[in-house]
């Protein structure tokens, strides 16, 4: 009997061994680093231990492994001896039963709940005794170390430790849903981690779109210019808008007593010369040297593709700026239950964010693909069915879509 009671005390403590190896291995692996190392710069030594054991991770886990089944192992064969003195000859069916329910619930199911609720807490509560052992089991970590580097040589396994971007936009979202961010600071960020991936063509201003004059406009001409057009900024070519040579402020033309006495050459600005495939962080970079808030984007042919200001590129980052001259335009203007008349202009990513579409286009804007779905240069009345919307072109500007009107079946209420 004092055997017996032995045994069940020893069987005990290890159940507790392996609970403490199962929830240690489960707090490493899923710890929140930063916040770690947040706890570790406000002075916790055992925040600091818990980061210094992380960043050795294979021989933690190496540790923890070998812990976990010398304890596993060991209750095992005390669980066999006992249960034969109790029960005799089946003893040890009676033994792997208990001993696997007692180990899954207690030694690895209930610790690993426990500690993945709070990985950082449980990790500097194990850090000072996980060193130790760390340390004592120095040699056999060393030879697992070598077994895996012969492993990673036979099979060239590389460890790629960078993180892609579909991880880090995943990483932003994790945070966002935890309320670590908000929503405004969630956007923030993504856009930070797309900026990078963005080319010149996918923000540019078309040249349709441009205000522009010849070199030789007189004052008066460009003054209309800058009434009719609303903008800051008009730019000057020669001979045709495939050869821009530079951009005149509005502050330049107009002083404090009116139209500058300035002849319009000497006002003229210039602006850098980018391809549709350039990246925007390259153009920002371009344009701060230059010290200018123009570019015009040039095609394979060297002509006029259109432009990119310093303006768009920090929209891309921090969302749509209006100034106390822009005309604050809805871009989604609801006129029924279903219903939204939208503008051509509209870019096609903000409206498979809207209506939750997946398209797979070339097109950049909403009516390059509404010409694109219909197949000839539309007329109003056009219309055409996608997925559960139902689009019909209301209006055309020259010859592009300027606004459409987009209804959405009652399944697909938004």
């Amino acid at each position: 009997m004092p055997n017996t009671l032995t045994y069940a005390v020893i069987m005990a403590v290890m159940v507790l061994f392996s609970a403490y190896f199962s929830a240690t291995e489960t707090a490493f692996s899923s710890l929140n680093r930063t916040r770690l190392k947040t706890l570790a710069e406000k002075g916790s030594r055992k925040a600091v231990l818990a980061c210094k054991l992380s960043e050795q991770y294979d021989k933690l886990i190496s540790t923890i492994l070998i812990g976990n089944n010398i304890v596993n192992i060991a209750t095992a064969s005390l669980g066999t001896v006992l249960f034969v003195q109790l029960c005799g000859d089946i003893g040890p069916t009676v033994s792997t039963v208990v001993v696997t329910v007692v180990v899954l619930i207690f030694g690895e199911i209930s610790p690993k709940s426990i500690a993945k609720d709070c990985p950082e807490r449980f990790a500097m509560f194990s850090a000072p005794f996980l060193s130790v052992l760390i340390w004592i089991l120095t040699p056999l970590n060393e030879v697992f170390s070598a077994w895996k580097r012969l492993l990673s040589h036979l099979l060239r396994a590389e460890a790629d430790t960078k993180m892609s971007q579909e991880e880090l936009l995943m990483l932003v979202e994790e945070v966002q849903q935890d309320g670590s961010i908000d929503k405004d600071e969630g956007e923030l960020l993504r856009n930070a981690i797309e900026f990078t991936e963005q080319e010149a063509g996918d923000i540019l201003t078309h040249r349709v779109d441009l205000a522009a004059a010849p070199a030789d406009v007189s004052k008066d001409q460009l003054a209309q210019l800058f009434s009719q057009s609303k903008f800051s900024r008009i730019l000057v070519y020669e001979n045709s808008i495939d050869n821009i040579v530079g951009v005149i402020h509005l502050k330049d033309f107009y002083t404090g007593s009116g139209i500058t006495e300035q002849e319009i050459a000497k006002i003229i600005a210039p602006v850098v010369y980018v391809l549709e495939s350039e990246k925007i962080s390259s153009i920002m970079r371009l344009l701060q040297k230059g010290k200018t808030h123009v570019a015009v984007v040039l095609d394979e042919y060297g002509g006029t593709c259109g432009i990119v200001t310093m303006e768009d590129i920090l929209e891309e980052l921090v969302g749509e700026i209006w100034d106390e001259h822009d005309e604050v335009a809805e871009m989604f203007r609801r006129i029924g239950e279903h219903t939204y008349r939208v503008s051509g202009s509209v870019d096609l990513d903000d409206v498979c964010g809207f209506f939750g579409l997946k398209l797979h286009s070339e097109m950049i804007s909403l009516s390059g693909w509404v010409m694109e779905q219909i197949g000839k240069l539309p007329v109003p009345g056009d219309s055409f069915p996608y997925e559960q919307l139902v689009i019909t072109v209301i209006s055309m500007d020259c010859h592009k879509v300027a606004e459409v009107e987009i209804t959405a079946s009652p399944a697909g209420d938004l």
